[in-house]
């Protein structure tokens, strides 16, 4: 009988995947179902004695709750899927369709398979004596083991060839997975079986998905490799985050002292600015103005405006910020290969944040005198928090501007014109701010963004060592 020839450098079916190794996991996963579904009393006895013995080593200690809650954080949803969206862009961009599809698949069935065996098991939570978090659903196998070893797993296999330690990653996503599920037992919200199952299920589901992605290189004429190298080993290049392996800022020392000498001056500008307002302009046509125009703002207040302007403010707020620049920084590394764009607006966002924590406590100007909607505010009024809304979208604009050559890159301009004006004018509305305190906001952005953008020079395309000096 004629043996079917495989392409040149391909595995064999009968190796091109562990089958002892996933008949083992799918065994072990199967045993902790059958055990959990009998309710054998060792079992259970083991699983009650551990939750009982970590909620008295945690429930008395607020820090150990905290940091727990930290951990356990890296397995929920909006974090994995934050990551799991920028690497299926970064792909993408790369034009690296099957890896692409690869992550996408099996994220997505591991999102289908922790409800549905949730169902068919039915285990109800534990209970502790004090009981330090709480989470909906049933018990058996637990979501954040499951999902964190399926979403880190499939993004260690797709970007491992692109790592130079390989060792040092594979125990750093090991580390992260064990720690998640650990901090799910210790939390009192699962069990130790419900932890290991998780586990288990991921780890048969990646097997799964790896094995059909290589029978899928194996039909397009691929060699496989092993997976300690990775799906896709050729696509190292393409899926490396800087290929130019030279320093992103050129003279580091001279350009740190630079920005810390532009971040103390941009500091004495806000503070004389903030010290007039406070201390100098009550009673007098400017001071009459701030206090005018809020209360002006208040005349329109209606149930439908209050929404929409809750809306808006919410959108300047610091959660906002930062989801828009966990989102734009990776993306932006992806498509234009450098680190500049990416420390430019790091900066800008560390420096908005302390300009701007450092001003309001040394002023300490009051709120405007109107009811304010979300309550009474302890906080400074001057400088307006959406100063950080001015920054992000500021620095987007002057990146694409500077790097984008198509027409629609006008649309960044806008963005960084109508965002900070609706975020402004909401937050007077609600009552927070008086337009001087927005004022110093704008203040804040152009010194500081304009600081950053003369120093590091974000649009530079030229090697570091051309850059200005």
């Amino acid at each position: 009988m004629a043996v079917k020839a495989t392409p040149s450098g391909a595995a064999p079916p009968g190796r091109s995947a562990p089958p002892l190794v996933v008949v083992a996991v799918g065994l072990g996963f199967g045993l902790l179902v059958l055990l959990v579904r009998l309710h054998l009393e060792p079992v259970m006895s083991v699983d009650r004695g551990v939750a009982r013995e970590l909620n008295e080593v945690v429930s008395p200690r607020s820090y150990l709750v905290n940091a727990l809650n930290g951990i356990t954080r890296l397995g929920g949803r909006p974090i994995m899927l934050w990551l799991v969206g920028v690497a299926a862009v970064l792909l993408l961009v790369r034009r690296r369709l099957r890896l692409a599809v690869y992550l996408l698949a099996s994220v997505a069935g591991g999102l289908l398979l922790d409800p549905s065996v949730k169902s068919l098991v039915g285990r109800l939570r534990p209970v502790v004596e004090v009981p330090v978090a709480a989470a909906s659903g049933n018990s058996f196998p637990s979501g954040h083991a499951l999902g964190s070893m399926v979403v880190y797993g499939a993004v260690l296999l797709v970007f491992l060839p692109a790592v130079r330690h390989r060792k040092l990653f594979i125990s750093a996503i090991g580390l992260i997975v064990f720690a998640i599920g650990v901090t799910r037992i210790a939390l009192g919200v699962h069990y130790l079986t419900d932890v290991l199952a998780g586990w288990l299920l991921g780890a048969l589901w990646l097997s799964v998905t790896a094995y059909a992605f290589r029978v899928w290189r194996r039909e397009a004429g691929r060699p496989v490799a092993p997976l300690d190298e990775g799906l896709e080993p050729e696509a190292a290049e393409a899926i490396n985050r800087v290929p130019d392996s030279s320093r992103p800022i050129p003279h580091r020392w001279v350009t740190a002292t630079e920005i810390l000498t532009g971040w103390v001056f941009t500091f004495g500008i806000l503070y004389v600015v903030g010290y007039l307002l406070k201390n100098h302009t009550e009673g007098t046509w400017l001071g009459r103005f701030d206090d005018g125009v809020v209360r002006w703002l208040q005349t329109f207040r209606a149930p439908t405006l209050d929404d929409v302007s809750w809306v808006w403010s919410k959108a300047g707020d610091t959660h906002a910020m930062l989801a828009i620049s966990l989102v734009f920084c990776p993306i932006a590394l992806a498509v234009w290969r450098q680190w500049r764009p990416v420390v430019f607006v790091a900066l800008a966002m560390v420096g908005e944040l302390t300009l701007f924590l450092c001003t309001a406590a040394a002023i300490q100007r009051d709120r405007p005198p109107v009811a304010q909607l979300d309550g009474p505010m302890s906080t400074s009024s001057f400088p307006s928090g959406i100063a950080a809304t001015m920054c992000i979208w500021a620095a987007i604009a002057v990146l694409i501007m500077g790097r984008v050559r198509s027409r629609w890159r006008w649309v960044a301009v806008v963005l960084a014109v109508v965002m900070p004006a609706g975020v402004a004018l909401s937050r007077m509305y609600r009552g927070m701010h008086h337009p001087t305190d927005l004022f110093g906001a704008a203040i804040l952005t152009a010194l500081w963004v304009g600081l950053l953008w003369w120093v590091l020079r974000p649009n530079v395309r030229a090697a570091p060592a051309e850059v200005r000096r």
